[in-house]
């Protein structure tokens, strides 16, 4: 397996202070290989986003580090930074408000192409735009001219893609990107996610509420909760044979119509709910090895 080519060391944020304080994120690491996909798991209100924004450089760590290319990136390496944010790229949720609805198409990606590689001429950036719109499965005849409310919601979010890919990331943060799509157009863009992790060797960072969907894109897992790492591992090992209470608490909310929720037998987990969530609430310090690539944070007693 390749080096990881960024990384979370223990990194931590907490918002507010003395008894209002709260852990977004609490001594979470986690690294993104090429070529792989870490689907990132929780709830609503999990920590998810605030690790996706530490990743980007929205928020900076309050203890811990991110580690790129086996390095710890500061705040005041102007050159260091730079390199990092070419080669770290985010496709946000709502592809709606992340294109610029008074701007075309071939504005939104002449511009990163403008702004990281500057040895390119006019003619050579529109020529970019055209391949990296036939990259998105998108024909650019048809949309270089367009503006983004011309578009449906899965163009819109090929375009994002397509955005992303136009300064040769390395690494790509998607945050819930199927989330606002229609059914319909989600495999399209799962499966294009899937084809830019095996064609260009990115690594991948997918962060989803849906278990289906991380199943579909990624090889290993991790399983948030209250700003914590739960349970992390294979992607099979991990939803086959789940061993945190948490994470088999999630997987049981996936609908099943076999079962009725009325049918939970006394004195299961399903009838234990809020005190699950409670003791996964609390620092879970420990980490507990279940298997082969598969670890849990046991809950306190």
């Amino acid at each position: 397996m390749s080096q990881p080519i960024l990384q979370l060391d223990t990194v931590s944020k907490i918002f507010g202070e003395g008894a209002s304080q709260v852990y977004a994120a609490r001594n979470v690491s986690l690294s993104l290989t090429p070529g792989r996909t870490l689907a990132l798991v929780g709830e609503s209100g999990s920590g998810k986003t605030t690790v996706a924004r530490l990743i980007m450089r929205e928020y900076h760590p309050d203890s811990g580090q991110l580690l790129f290319r086996n390095e710890a990136l500061g705040k005041g390496d102007a050159k260091a930074i730079k390199a990092y944010r070419s080669a770290v790229q985010m496709v946000f949720q709502d592809p709606f408000a992340s294109l610029n609805p008074t701007h075309t198409i071939r504005y939104h990606l002449d511009r990163p192409l403008k702004l990281h590689q500057k040895q390119l001429s006019g003619a050579e950036r529109l020529a970019s735009a055209r391949e990296l719109l036939e990259r998105v499965k998108l024909d650019p005849d048809q949309l270089l001219a367009k503006f983004p409310h011309e578009l449906s919601g899965g163009q819109r979010q090929r375009i994002s893609i397509a955005r992303a890919l136009a300064v040769n990331p390395q690494v790509i943060v998607a945050d819930e990107p199927t989330s606002m799509l229609d059914v319909s157009v989600r495999l399209g863009i799962l499966n294009l996610l899937n084809d830019m992790k095996r064609e260009l060797g990115l690594a991948l960072l997918y962060i989803t509420h849906d278990i289906a969907t991380a199943r579909f894109v990624a090889e290993d897992i991790m399983v948030m909760y209250a700003g914590q790492v739960v349970e992390w591992g294979a992607m099979e090992s991990v939803l086959g044979n789940p061993q945190h209470p948490y994470t088999r608490l999630l997987l049981a909310a996936v609908p099943d119509p076999d079962r009725r929720f009325a049918d939970t037998p006394p004195g299961s987990e399903l009838d234990q709910i809020e005190t699950i969530r409670r003791n996964a609430a609390l620092p879970q310090p420990e980490t507990l090895q279940v298997g082969e690539n598969h670890f849990i944070r046991p809950m306190p007693a």
